[in-house]
C-alpha cells in the first residue's frame, strides 16, 4: 500500500512516501526549487518520491496532509475577532490567501495530484507525535511535541504503545514556547522560522541577565511545565510583528535591525530565552515522566531542534533514552501524517526492536550514481579524478589533514535541516583557524556561529561527555575536560564576542565558547562511505572527528543535485569537491562563466 504524506503552505513544505509502513523516501520542496523554506505545494518533492519508487499518482492508495485546515482557519478567525478592531491589517493580508488556497486544500491536493482517492487530515500535533514515535526504536514511549502553533495546540504530550498514539494533554495558542523563542529571534534581528538556531548559537556569548524579567513578565511557568504568556508584550495575535512597544520598553529599545552589529544586549537576550526554554523543557519532561511512567521519550516539533535543551533533558531529565525526529519541524509533518495514516487510521501493526529506528539515518532523498555524475562532468568538461572506495577515503582524508575544505556529496540527500554526511562541507577540527575560514569564506555567514563535529560512533565518549548515539546531530554535550586547554587569566576575562577566537581544546574548530558541541555519531550501517572517511582520517591523524556543516551558503537550501554542488563549490573557497567516486580540485576547474559578482551578495563585515 502506497501512502503519500504532504506538508505545505506554511514553511518547509515536504513529501514522504510510505509503502506498507516502511519509509521509502522523503524530501523538502526547497531542495528542488532552491527557495529556502519553500512553503509551496511540494510538487517537485512529490514527483521525485513517486519517480524514485517507479510509481505514478495512479498507484497512490491514500494521501495524508499534516494538519486540519478548517480547524486552523477557525483559530485564525477567532483570534482576529478576539483582538478586533486591532489586527485588521494582518486580517486583510491573511484572509484572501485562505479563501483562495488554504481552505480548499482537499480540492488543491486532488487537482495537483490528479487524484480522486481518500485524503486524510490528522491534526498538526498528531502528525508531529506520529513522526516522533513511529520511526523510533521503542515499542512503548512517551512523546512530547513543542512548536509555534498547529491548529490550536502549541505543545502536546501522550503515549505511543505498539501502533497506537494517545494524547494526554495540550497547551493551546496563544501560549507557545516556540512563539516565545521566535519573538526573541525577531527582537534580536534574525528571521522568524529560520533564525532560531542563530539565537541558540549566540546564547553562550551572553549572560542570563533577563531570565528573571522573562519569568516575571512574559511567561508564567508552572512547576509541571505548563505556562501562560502575558500577551501584553506580544503582537503575533493581531499584528504583523512578533513583539510590540511594551516589549521594547521592557528590554530597553526597539528590535535590532537585521544585519546590524550585534551588541551585548542581543547576546544576553539570547542566553536568557535559551535558559528559560531549557527550564521549561526540563519541567515538561519531569511531568510527562510522572504522568506516563515511561522511561523512553520521543520528541518532535520545531522546538525539538533545540539541541542544547535536548542535551540537558538527556543528562538531567528523568528519561533513560530519547529519540528525536531529525526533521522535527513542519517538513517532518509529512512523514508523520503518512505513518499516522498507516498505523493509527488503518490500525496496521508496528514492530520495534528497541535498538534501531526505522528512519534509515534520514538518508531519504535523491541519490545519484557514479555513472550519472561522470556523465554530467564529462559533458560539462569539468576535470576530475575517479578513485576506488579505499583510495577515495585515504585521498580525501589526506586533503583534510592538510587543512583543505571539502565539499562532500555522497549517497542519498538528508531529510531534515541537518547535513549528516550526504550533503556536507568538511574540515579539520584540529585547526584553530578553520571556524573563521569556513564561516566567512565558505558559508558567508555570521562569524559567531559554531560548527558541529561528526565522530565515529564507537569513539564518541573519547571526545565528549556523552556515551549515547546521536546520529541526527540533535544533542549538545560538553567536550571532555581532558581535551580542554587551560585558559589564561586574560582569556577568562574576555566578554561577549571577544570570546570567539580563543582556542579552547585540541579540537578547537568544533568547540563552542561554552566548551559544548552539537554531536553527530557516524555509523557504518547507515553511511558506510562517510564512516570509511572518518576511519581514514583517524588512521592518518589519530583524530576520529571532522567538522561537518551543511553543503550550502547563507540564504540557500542544502544542495540536492551534482549541478547544485558544483555551483556551490565554485562560488566559495572550498578546495576540493567529492561527487561520489569523483574528486575535483578547485585549482583545475575552468572559471564559472557569468558568475563573477555572485559572492558580493554574501560578503559580511
Amino acid at each position: 500500500m502506497n501512502i503519500l504524506g504532504i506538508s505545505a503552505y506554511y514553511h518547509d513544505s515536504a513529501a514522504c512516501l510510505v509503502q506498507d509502513g516502511r519509509i521509502v523516501s522523503a524530501a523538502q520542496e526547497e531542495r528542488f526549487t532552491r527557495i529556502k523554506h519553500d512553503s509551496a505545494f511540494p510538487e517537485h518533492a512529490v514527483a521525485w518520491c513517486l519517480a524514485d519508487a517507479g510509481l505514478t499518482t495512479a498507484d497512490i492508495d491514500l494521501v495524508a496532509f499534516y494538519d486540519k485546515p478548517f480547524l486552523k482557519f477557525e483559530r485564525i478567525l477567532q483570534t482576529h475577532l478576539a483582538y478586533a478592531p486591532r489586527g485588521i491589517r494582518s486580517f486583510i493580508k491573511a484572509i484572501p490567501v485562505w479563501l483562495k488556497d488554504k481552505i480548499w486544500l482537499k480540492d488543491h491536493i486532488a487537482e495537483n495530484l490528479d487524484y480522486d482517492g481518500t485524503i486524510l487530515f490528522p491534526e498538526h500535533h498528531e502528525s508531529h507525535a506520529a513522526s516522533a514515535f513511529y520511526p523510533s526504536p521503542f515499542d512503548r514511549a512517551a512523546f512530547l511535541t513543542i512548536d509555534g502553533v498547529g491548529e490550536w495546540a502549541t505543545t502536546s504530550y501522550g503515549v505511543g504503545d505498539t501502533n497506537r498514539l494517545q494524547m494526554h494533554g495540550e497547551i493551546h495558542f496563544p501560549h507557545s514556547l516556540g512563539l516565545l523563542y521566535s519573538a526573541f529571534t525577531y527582537y534580536t534581528g534574525f528571521k522568524v522560522n529560520s533564525g532560531e538556531y542563530k539565537v541558540m548559537g549566540l546564547a553562550p556569548y551572553g549572560e542570563p541577565t533577563y531570565v528573571k524579567t522573562i519569568l516575571d513578565e512574559l511567561i508564567d511557568l508552572k512547576e509541571d511545565g505548563s505556562f501562560q504568556m502575558n500577551m501584553k508584550y506580544f503582537n503575533y495575535c493581531a499584528g504583523l510583528t512578533m513583539t510590540n512597544r511594551h516589549f521594547d520598553t521592557l528590554f530597553g529599545g526597539p528590535p535590532r535591525k537585521a544585519e546590524s552589529q550585534l551588541t551585548q544586549r542581543e547576546m544576553d537576550l539570547a542566553r536568557s530565552v535559551q535558559e528559560v526554554t531549557e527550564e521549561a523543557m526540563l519541567r515538561m519532561g519531569r511531568h510527562v515522566h510522572r504522568e506516563t511512567g515511561s522511561n523512553n521519550l520521543c520528541l518532535a516539533g520545531g522546538v525539538a531542534l533545540n539541541c542544547v535543551a535536548n542535551g540537558r533533558l538527556l543528562r538531567e531529565g528523568p528519561f533513560d533514552k530519547l529519540w528525536i525526529q531529525p526533521a522535527a519541524g513542519d517538513a517532518g509533518g509529512a512523514l508523520g501524517a503518512a505513518l499516522y495514516a498507516w498505523h493509527q487510521y488503518r490500525d496496521e501493526p508496528r514492530v520495534a526492536n528497541g535498538v534501531t529506528d526505522s528512519q534509515r539515518g534520514s538518508y531519504l532523498g535523491p541519490h545519484y550514481s557514479g555513472e550519472t555524475i561522470r556523465a554530467f562532468l564529462d559533458a560539462a568538461g569539468y576535470p576530475y579524478t575517479q578513485l576506488g572506495e579505499a583510495e577515495l577515503a585515504d585521498t580525501v582524508a589526506g586533503h583534510l589533514a592538510q587543512e583543505n575544505v571539502i565539499g562532500w556529496f555522497q549517497g542519498a540527500m538528508e531529510f531534515g535541516p541537518r547535513a549528516l554526511g550526504g550533503r556536507s562541507i568538511l574540515g579539520d577540527p584540529r585547526s584553530p583557524k578553520m571556524q573563521e575560514t569556513m564561516n566567512l569564506k565558505i558559508k558567508f555567514r555570521e562569524s559567531f556561529r559554531p560548527f558541529a563535529p561528526s565522530v565515529l560512533a564507537e569513539d564518541v565518549s573519547d571526545y565528549f561527555e556523552q556515551d549515547v548515539e546521536s546520529p541526527y546531530m540533535l544533542l549538545v554535550a560538553p567536550v571532555k575536560e581532558s581535551l580542554r586547554r587551560d585558559m589564561t587569566e586574560e582569556e577568562r576575562a574576555l566578554f561577549g564576542i571577544e570570546k570567539l577566537n580563543i582556542s579552547r581544546s585540541t579540537i578547537p574548530a568544533i568547540t563552542h565558547v561554552d566548551y559544548s558541541a552539537r554531536i553527530q555519531t557516524v555509523h557504518q550501517e547507515t553511511n558506510p562511505q562517510y564512516y570509511r572517511l572518518l576511519q581514514a582520517f583517524k588512521a592518518q591523524t589519530g583524530c576520529s572527528v571532522l567538522i561537518n556543516t551543511s553543503f550550502n551558503v547563507r540564504g540557500e537550501p542544502i544542495v540536492c543535485t551534482p549541478e547544485d554542488a558544483y555551483r556551490c563549490f565554485m562560488r566559495t573557497d572550498m578546495d576540493y569537491l567529492v561527487l561520489e567516486d569523483c574528486v575535483l580540485a578547485k585549482s583545475a576547474q575552468p572559471a564559472l562563466e557569468g558568475d563573477t559578482d555572485w559572492k558580493q551578495e554574501f560578503e559580511l563585515d
